[in-house]
């Protein structure tokens, strides 16, 4: 495993920032450190000259595992965003690169762009609002009462972790009864887990996705999950497009296998499929659950402050897990 060298200051470090980035984490990364832009996520328009002095990257999505072969005197990779399925943690540990990412300081929002998807799609908001400008409340008289109220709905929560507790609570504010699924049971909470995703589909009216993606995610949301929600089910998705198997979905929405679905993110984002776009009981939000310039300030600094508190030798904030296990907290002096 490579060693990391403890830099003087944390200017001295150059940090290369792979791909589009928000515009005031760059800023913030400007201020403390030498930055070196690549606006596109292609490693092949950094000159081989200019690789030795890339000591951190700074990136907002996908990062290959080539990008952090190539760069020979990497030690840190800040990554913008709680889920860090596009970063392969595991490989960067086997190089000596510790990951980090920003959890806690995007929760509240997330959370609060959950509710509202769920409003949103379980009292067909958007089409009530454009009947309105349309001049059809005037002209056609008042908005169709809606198919479905959360009065007195089960809600059921993949991924109860930080976003996932947040939603529950916020939820019972509501008065709604909360179910789970997690990999394992919490004994902090009061909720009815359920140890199959099927069987939380089966006992719930609105199935919440808010676990990360990555492999043991991948497409857990299938036409049996779906089968089980049933013909009066809604789904929403704030964790992963990647959890969803998308053209079941479809299918499912299309052919009231489902009743309705919110959903802020997709498989191959930002395309949305046609299919998807054409179906009138599905709301699409184009990633934005975190999307406020207050939330991704917090989430710009928490990625410089891991990067500065790395080359000041202190212990990282926030960590991934693959990096901690790896003792990969604090740069080592040389």
């Amino acid at each position: 495993m490579k060693v990391s060298a403890r830099v003087s200051s944390p200017n001295d470090a150059t940090v290369l920032v792979f791909g589009p980035y928000n515009g005031d984490g760059v800023a913030e990364l400007e201020r403390r450190f030498t930055v070196r832009k690549l606006e596109k996520r292609d490693i092949d328009l950094l000159p081989e000259g200019e690789r030795g002095a890339i000591r951190a990257v700074a990136v907002a999505g996908h990062l290959p595992n080539a990008v952090i072969d190539a760069l020979p005197n990497l030690e840190i990779v800040g990554h913008f965003g709680v889920g860090y399925d596009g970063v392969d943690a595991a490989h960067a540990a086997t190089r000596g690169v510790a990951v980090t990412n920003t959890p806690d300081v995007l929760t509240e929002e997330v959370a609060d762009t959950t509710l509202g998807l769920i409003l949103m799609t379980v009292r067909e908001l958007g089409q009530a609002e454009a009947h309105a400008r349309a001049g059809r409340w005037s002209a056609e008289g008042p908005f169709p009462l809606t198919r479905f109220s959360l009065r007195g709905k089960t809600v059921g929560i993949m991924g109860l972790g930080r976003i996932g507790l947040a939603i529950a609570k916020r939820l019972e504010a509501f008065g709604l009864t909360i179910a789970y699924h997690n990999r394992s049971r919490r004994t902090d909470v009061p909720y009815a887990y359920h140890d199959t995703l099927e069987g939380l589909a089966r006992a719930v009216d609105i199935l919440v996705v808010a676990a990360p993606g990555g492999a043991a995610t991948d497409r857990a949301v299938n036409a049996s999950v779906l089968r089980a929600l049933g013909p009066e089910g809604i789904f929403i998705n704030i964790g992963r497009g990647s959890t969803v198997d998308e053209p079941a979905l479809i299918a499912a929405l299309r052919d009231g296998t489902i009743a309705r679905a919110g959903l802020d993110v997709f498989a191959d984002e930002p395309h949305i499929p046609d299919a998807l776009m054409a179906l009138p009981n599905a709301v699409l939000l184009p990633h934005v659950a975190s999307a406020s310039r207050d939330t991704r300030r917090a989430m710009g600094l928490l990625v410089a402050d891991n990067l500065s508190a790395w080359f000041a030798g202190e212990t990282l904030p926030t960590p991934v897990p693959e990096s901690a296990d790896a003792g990969l907290t604090r740069a080592k002096a040389s």
